[in-house]
């Protein structure tokens, strides 16, 4: 089970003696938590203390049979805990319950179980969004905005897999003029009258999903949905039980996380490398532009390569920046200009430029790119990558000599492929 980033506790304060169905209410709770699929959850005996009622309750030896304070830490997913917790409220007749965000730093699993031999059960995320065959585009992309998420499993009655809708299906067959994640940056009118499109859509999931769907069973090695990731070209696969069930859902990064905090991953600078090094991993035909480069040069840049950014270099190929297709539209004056969002369209569904120059607003990449940027030398091990872009949620890491030069690009595919190449070695 992944539990990482920004996560939800919930504390339970409430009394040893408390019942619910003639057994304890701590222990019920528990129960209830480990049945629905909760991260984890622990229950400890107080020493002494008192609450609304002010009796002071202690476990002095003179009163050890006195009703001791319970405390239950319950620590989720926020969509876990939105869906368990109107429950717990009803069984808590008396008692306190707070919630507060915290933020997971670490959560790793002992054994010498090598990381991908573990079932995908173990890092899946399980609370999945999903939607139904006949529910319209209009509920699909407000879902996804909602929500937060990349993708749809499309599943029946029986909560059976039978599609998957993604970024992609969406720009192809339902009107989108940029990827989700970009929405919020379209021009309000431009907002306003997608969304008016897609109301009067007769479009439904069935429609537009793409099937048949790659998916990997809960039982299946972390193994086996890499490699059907790297075969693929996925980023995220949707986890079925036997019976075709869905049951969750498993993407690149939850596979980069539970490596990187495994204690195989532990650095150890005199342990032999073994698999393909970074500069292997990586390519070398990294799209690149000068600080002076006009929107339209960057564009052209973008387009040529068929990637989503574009490294800014120095006349000595320093890396100075990167602009992405998300920065175009959060930072350009031009970001209002239908052309620039039907080329960058275009460019994610991989169709040809339109053959339409983008007029000259005095703006150059210096404006435009995200810097500083973080890169990883030529040397560098691939668990040095692997910690770079699970720490700074990196989806391209420029790679460096040592001068500071760019000499290519590491993606999370090249990645997640050498780290199959490395375990495969080992």
């Amino acid at each position: 089970m992944q539990l990482s980033g920004e996560v939800v506790r919930i504390t339970i304060y409430i009394g040893e003696s408390d019942r619910y169905h003639g057994g304890n209410l701590y222990r019920a709770i528990l129960n209830f938590l480990r049945s629905e699929g909760a991260a984890g959850a622990t229950a400890t005996r107080a020493l002494s203390g008192f609450g609304a009622h002010s009796r002071i309750h202690t476990a002095n030896i003179e009163v050890l049979s006195s009703d001791l304070p319970i405390r239950i830490e319950w620590i989720d997913l926020p969509a876990r805990v939105d869906r368990l917790l109107p429950q717990i409220q009803q069984m808590v007749a008396d008692g306190l319950i707070v919630r507060e965000p915290v933020k997971v730093v670490h959560y790793a699993w002992g054994g010498s179980q090598a990381p991908l031999a573990h079932p995908v059960a173990r890092i899946m995320r399980e609370e999945a969004t999903t939607v139904q065959p006949d529910a319209s585009v209009a509920e699909i992309v407000t879902l996804l905005l909602e929500r937060g998420v990349r993708s749809l499993p499309v599943v029946d009655s029986a909560h059976r897999l039978v599609g998957i809708i993604t970024d992609g299906d969406l720009l192809h067959r339902a009107g989108l003029t940029t990827r989700i994640g970009l929405q919020r940056e379209l021009p309000d009118d431009q907002a306003r009258a997608l969304l008016v499109a897609l109301r009067q859509s007769p479009l439904t999931a069935r429609e537009i999903m793409s099937t048949p769907v790659f998916s990997v069973q809960t039982d299946e090695p972390v193994r086996a949905a890499a490699e059907r990731m790297v075969k693929h070209n996925l980023k995220r696969l949707p986890v079925v039980n036997e019976d075709e069930r869905l049951r969750g859902m498993v993407s690149r990064i939850d596979i980069f996380r539970m490596v990187a905090s495994h204690h195989h991953e532990e650095r150890d600078d005199d342990a032999p490398r073994t698999g393909r090094t970074v500069t292997e991993l990586m390519y070398r035909d990294a799209p690149t532009v000068c600080v002076s480069a006009p929107l339209e040069e960057i564009v052209r840049a973008l387009e040529a390569s068929g990637r989503r950014r574009v490294v800014v270099v120095d006349d000595d190929r320093h890396v100075l920046g990167i602009i992405t297709d998300g920065d175009l539209l959060r930072r350009s004056q031009q970001k209002h200009d239908p052309d620039l969002l039907a080329r960058l369209r275009n460019l994610l569904v991989g169709e040809a430029p339109i053959a339409q120059v983008l007029p000259d607003a005095g703006e150059r990449a210096t404006d435009l790119m995200t810097s500083p940027v973080i890169t990883a030398p030529t040397d560098a091990a691939l668990s040095e990558a692997l910690h770079l872009m699970t720490t700074h949620a990196i989806k391209r890491l420029p790679v460096v000599d040592s001068q500071g030069r760019l000499v290519g690009l590491l993606g999370r595919a090249s990645v997640l492929r050498g780290l199959l190449e490395r375990e495969g070695n080992t």
